[in-house]
Parts: structure tokens; sequence; C-alpha cells
């Protein structure tokens, strides 16, 4: 088994009697010492910087062609719901539109469940190349449906089967990302690289917004409706296969390589037993309750935002401000632009500060923020406009900067991918697919457009409480993984720190 890098809460054990330690001091050393035996030089974990990049690399461009497919369905929403859908008002077509979308996410769980569990077993790489395949075909598909005026129920009816494949590929796809990436970085870098993977999901919105954008300017809102919504779920097929190249070069992070190594001798009664999947499942409910829930709540908070921002905005601002399309997807690619510019030195921050002073700020930040953001984007202008939304977006980059470096680092490196995916795909399914039409539903009940804010400052009083109950795990050793370094030197010092104090 890996050698634990962390020590217990208490010094000799909750039920240690202090007189006994006073007098035995040797004996309580030594069975400190077996319970916690010091590092060999060859426990500690050396990255290969080139290694470190690659895994990065390969991991972002999945995690943008993910939400590039995604930011696509959302920015195209209203054009989707007058070519899938009868017509009628315009918010009953854009009320189903989105109920499509969220769709997606009812099975996102589900691919968590079959994916995560998958990825703890034959390994990382493997599964996060299935599910970028997946993606892939799903989303170019959308693509080729044709129109409901041509082919009646059977449209919506292709859509919302394509869009469940979206769905459950999508399910294997953060959980495994964000996994790849903390298991291949130096414990004191993981802010910085993780970071990497939410600048990928900025950049695939950006890519959509930007695409649609230049479409919808380039052809009209007629030939969009025509044929031009077609072309940017075309495009994320040669999109896929890159992505599908890069990964399946890499190879596996060391920390399952290691846990791999260490499970050798397994007896083959006992492989059998844990390597059924719900067998994996239950020792993820039964044991690891706890960060679960917390997971669950974090995702929950950070997705209602996340999605509030760079999902639903562009459709409010054309819906219930009456802006062309094309302006406020301009207004969100300038926002989305600065955050890219700014969201590698959160997670530098978060490197030296800690995760959970970073993620309070996000959090604090939309709580306090949203109803005067909104109030702002309300006022029409351009300037206000532009000023509402910067305010939520350096909210949000606190959170997208962070995230994804504090969620892997609440399980151990054995059910680390399984999870990872199931709790933040049940949040998400829950919380963040669902945040467009549950936003114009009570939009449409109350008639009241702040809501939103409301819902928005809902979303960030519970991930207060979150973070509040989270261990910081900024610049340790992920749990169940021996301690991860830059550098030789760096390995040696954590060596040398352990050898006993010479007595003279």
């Amino acid at each position: 088994m890996e050698r634990e890098a962390a020590t217990s809460p208490t010094e000799n054990g909750p039920d240690t009697d202090a007189a006994a330690v006073r007098r035995h001091p040797a004996l309580f050393r030594a069975i400190k010492r077996r319970k916690n035996p010091p590092l060999r030089r060859s426990d500690i974990t050396v990255t290969d910087e080139a290694a470190v990049k690659r895994a990065v690399k390969a991991a972002s461009l999945g995690n943008a062609m993910e939400w590039f497919d995604f930011g696509i369905y959302a920015y195209l929403a209203g054009t989707i719901g007058r070519v899938f859908f009868p017509s009628g008002s315009d918010t009953a077509q854009l009320l189903s539109s989105f109920a499509t979308f969220a769709v997606a996410f009812l099975v996102r769980p589900i691919g968590g469940m079959v994916f995560g569990p998958m990825g703890d077993k034959i390994g990382r790489k493997k599964v996060l190349a299935l599910t970028m395949i997946l993606m892939a075909i799903g989303t170019a598909a959308i693509g080729f449906i044709p129109s409901y005026d041509s082919i009646g129920f059977w449209s919506p009816l292709l859509l919302i089967l394509f869009r469940l494949l979206q769905g459950f590929s999508t399910g294997g796809e953060y959980g495994g990302a964000s996994t790849f990436i903390a298991e291949y970085a130096p414990d004191k870098r993981r802010g910085f690289f993780g970071s990497f993977l939410e600048l990928g999901t900025l950049a695939g919105y950006t890519g959509a917004a930007s695409l649609v954008t230049a479409l919808t300017a380039g052809l009209g809102s007629d030939t969009m409706d025509a044929w031009g919504w077609r072309i940017p779920f075309l495009v994320a097929a040669p999109l896929g296969i890159v992505g599908i190249y890069l990964r399946l070069r890499l190879d596996d992070t060391p920390a399952f390589l290691k846990l791999e190594d260490s499970s050798v001798h397994i007896s083959d009664a006992a492989t059998a037993v844990e390597t059924t999947a719900r067998g994996d499942l239950v020792k993820i409910f039964r044991t690891h309750w706890r960060p679960l829930v917390l997971c669950i709540a974090l995702v929950g908070a950070y997705n209602i935002t996340d999605y509030m921002l760079l999902s639903y905005m562009p459709t409010y601002l054309s819906d219930e401000l009456h802006y062309s399309e094309s302006h406020g997807l301009m207004i969100l690619v300038a926002t989305m632009v600065l955050l890219m510019l700014i969201i590698n030195q959160v997670g530098r921050l978060s490197d030296h500060f800690g995760r959970k002073p970073i993620l309070m700020t996000g959090m604090v930040g939309f709580f306090v923020l949203s109803a005067p953001s909104f109030l702002l984007v309300r006022q029409g202008s351009l300037l206000a406009v532009a000023g509402g939304m910067l305010m939520l977006g350096l909210s949000l980059v606190c959170l997208l900067g962070t995230m994804s470096a504090a969620l892997p680092a609440m399980f151990p490196t054995n059910v680390r991918y399984g999870s990872l995916s199931v709790g933040y795909n049940l949040s998400a399914s829950l919380f963040g697919g669902t945040t467009p039409l549950v936003i114009t539903a009570l939009i449409s009940v109350s008639g009241s457009q702040m809501m939103p804010a409301y819902y928005s400052m809902a979303a960030a009083l519970i991930g207060v409480v979150a973070v509040a109950c989270m261990k910081e795990t900024a610049q340790k050793p992920l749990a169940g993984s021996p301690p991860s370094v830059g550098t030789e030197e760096e390995a040696a010092e954590i060596v040398e720190a352990q050898a006993p104090t010479p007595r003279f």
C-alpha cells in the first residue's frame, strides 16, 4: 500500500494516556514511526515538467471541447428553439430549448458512475480518450439533424438522443481531466496547473460565442435558422480528433501507476470483489460520503454561478433586455477574454495563500455583488452592462482558478476519479444544467428580472458554508499518494526533514 504523507490528528492517538507517554517516550516514538514510517527517496514523485505540460494541454483541450459543445447549444438556444420545436410563443420555444439543454445533465451522473470507477480501475488516460470520442460523435451528429418542419417530432427526438450521448460522455470528463492534472502536477504548483483546465473552459465558451457571433453577423438570423446553426456543431468533429490524438500519446498519471504497482499482490478473489462497478460505487457512498456531500455543495454553488454568467447571460440580454444576439455575445466574449488573462494568476495565488481564502473570496463576491451587478446590467447602456458582467466575472474567476485543484484533493487516489465524477455530476445535474431553465421559468412566473441575481445569491450562500467546512489542501500531497515535487532538491529536503534530530 502507498505510504500516507499525512499524520494523525493527535500525537499518539485520541485515547493515549499522557502519563504513559511520559513514562515510556521511546516506546511511543517507535509506535508512531511504525504507524507513519518515514518516506524514502524512492517514495517521492519527482515530476517531469515537459510531461506535466503535455498532460495539462491534453486535459485542457478536452475540457475546452466539452464547453465549446455546451456553449454552442446555450448561445444558439433561441435558434434551436425555432428549428427543432413547433412554432408558438417565443417563451415556450425557449423553454423547450433549455429543457433539452438540461436533459443532457440528467444522464451525467450515470456517465460519472460508469466512467469514474472505470478510470480508477483501468487508468485515467483510456477513459478520457473514450469520453472525448463519444462527445465528438454526439456534437457532430446534432449538426446533421433535419429541422422540425422537415421530419416533425423526430427532429426534437433525435436532438434529445444526441444530447443524452453528450451528457453521458461528459459524465467522465471533468472528474477525469481534473484528476489527471492534479496527479501529474507537483504539490506546490497544483493550483497553477489546475487553473489551465478552467482556462480550457473559458476558451471553449469564448470559441463558441465568437463563432456564433461571427456567423450571426455574417449570415443573418434567417440564414442561421435555415442552415448556419449547423456549422458550429460540425466544427466539433475535427477538434475532437485532435484531442483524442493528444490524449492517446500520454502516459497515465504517476499516482495511478504507483497505485497500480502497489496492488499487484492482491489475491484474485479480492480483485474480483473490488473491481465490480457496484462494489466501487458502494465503497464511494459508504466510506467517502462526507467529502462527497461537501463536493456536491461546492460544485452546486460553483455551477449555478458559472452557468448563470457564461451560458444564460446572452439569452437574458437578448430576451429580457432586447439586446441583439450578437451584441450580447460580444460583451460576454470580452469579459471571458479578460478572465482568461488572469485565471492562471488566480491559480498561483491559491498555491500561495491556500484554496479556501480564494474560494471564499469568490463565493462572498457573488453573494454581495450579484444584485448590484444585475441592477447595472438592467441599465442597458454598454458601459453599465459591461461593468455588471465584469463584477460577476471577477467573482467567478476566483472559483474557476481554484476549484480544479481543490476538488481532486478531497478524495484518496484509489477512488478519486470515481468519487469526483459521481459528486461533480450529481451536482451539475441538479443545479448546473437546470440553471437557464429555472431562471427563465422564475422570470416568467414572477415577472422579476432580478431573479438571476437572487438565484446566484442563494447558491453563493451555500458555497460560503461549504468552503468554511472544507480542509485546506494547498501545497500538501494528495490523499493516498506520496509527495510530488518539481525537483530532486525538493525531494531530498523532504527526506532530510524527517531524519531524527541527533541527541548529544
